[in-house]
């Protein structure tokens, strides 16, 4: 008799981040044959941890406990945006920078988005609301209860932005006609 051959589908795990000082979002989802499926979503709670740097370590060993837990192949944050308060600015990139940390310590590759592209490639606005974006994920992932706290459908959001943007970027053909050729399976 002969060999069997196994034929196997790859999967990707992704782990969204939405730090911040007092609340970081987090969203870990699964990518298998092109379905995305949620693992884990929900938000740490910094707000009693009181100084700073106390606060940063916390961000640090949770991220890198995610990410120790789920494994991810990649990892995506929302980028800061520019806000008036220049200390709450320095703040916030301290977060991203300490979250950003954890995962390149496990040498997971991160990536970046700006809100609005989140925004975007979640709701196909980029000037919807948090509301918005949790309302769509609760469709996508069959999500019955909206969450309380919006921080951790913003970081649910910003892994599944990440899937979006890689299936896009990672086209190769420069014509149509070369994306048929290369996506035979896309023909309806």
């Amino acid at each position: 008799m002969g060999k069997i051959e196994k034929k196997t589908v790859k999967e990707k795990i992704i782990l969204g981040l939405d730090p911040g000082t007092n609340i970081m979002g987090y969203g870990v989802i699964t990518i298998r044959a092109g379905q995305l499926t949620l693992n884990q979503f929900g938000v740490i709670n910094m707000g009693k941890q009181g100084e700073h740097a106390l606060k940063l370590k916390k961000i640090f060993e949770r991220v890198l406990a995610l990410v120790d837990e789920y494994k991810p192949d990649e990892v995506a944050l929302e980028a800061p945006f520019f806000g008036k308060n220049v200390q709450s600015m320095l703040k916030l990139g301290r977060a991203q920078g300490v979250a950003m940390s954890a995962a390149l310590y496990r040498e997971i590759p991160i990536t970046e988005y700006a809100p609005k592209k989140v925004k975007q490639s979640v709701t196909g606005n980029g000037n919807a609301s948090k509301e918005q974006v949790a309302r769509m994920l609760m469709q996508i992932f069959s999500i019955r209860q909206m969450p309380k706290l919006f921080d951790s459908t913003d970081a649910l959001a910003v892994a599944v932005c990440h899937h979006y943007q890689n299936g896009i970027t990672k086209l190769k053909a420069k014509s149509w006609e070369g994306f048929l050729k290369e996506n035979p399976n896309r023909i309806q």
